[in-house]
């Protein structure tokens, strides 16, 4: 069995989790509701508080989906009790970050300013603090949007390896390159 897969997901007081008939899991909690298919192979059952997912056979394509649907599931239980949040950091001389609701204006650079629209399951708040990077944070209930989203923006403009100007996560160590060095 799935190591992942075998361990049972623990339905926190306050979430709701109902399976259709056709597979589709639902689930309501105190930050808002997310849905997810789920193959119709794998069985998604509750059991004494908990979700189990169990696969029919041992073949590698149900072992693959077992671990993934499960860590999906458990991903969705966390993101409507919890939540989820990202920070990224703008490292670079000029660069800004604004917001107004869910727009997101970003200088970096170019010659032109990129505005970026986020979708409504997401919220962003942008700081600047004197002596630091401005920062960009996003919050959301699904994991996967949130990731998404916040890999687009770091598009924008990777950090170089040479002086680190870019966008970064916050945390996030990066790999240094020396530069040319002078002739003797």
């Amino acid at each position: 069995m799935s190591r992942i897969g075998k361990a049972p997901i623990a339905i926190p007081s306050g979430v709701s989790i109902s399976v259709s008939d056709k597979n589709l899991i639902t689930v309501k909690g105190p930050k808002g509701e997310l849905t997810q298919q789920v193959d119709r192979d794998i069985t998604v059952k509750e059991e004494d508080g908990n979700i189990v997912v169990t696969r029919p056979t041992e073949q590698k394509k149900h072992k693959a989906l077992h671990g993934l649907y499960r860590a999906l599931i458990n991903n969705m239980v966390v993101g409507v009790t919890e939540g989820y949040k990202t920070t990224q950091e703008l490292v670079g001389v000029g660069y800004r970050a604004s917001n107004t609701g869910n727009t997101l204006e970003l200088t970096l650079g170019f010659s032109h300013q990129i505005v970026f629209v986020l979708p409504k399951e997401i919220t962003v708040t942008t700081t600047a603090e004197k002596g630091k990077n401005p920062t960009i944070t996003l919050e959301s209930t699904d994991k996967q949007l949130i990731g998404q989203v916040a890999a687009k923006i770091r598009s924008f403009r990777k950090p170089e390896p040479y002086k680190g100007k870019g966008i970064k996560f916050a945390g996030e160590v990066l790999r240094r390159k020396a530069g040319k060095s002078a002739k003797k």
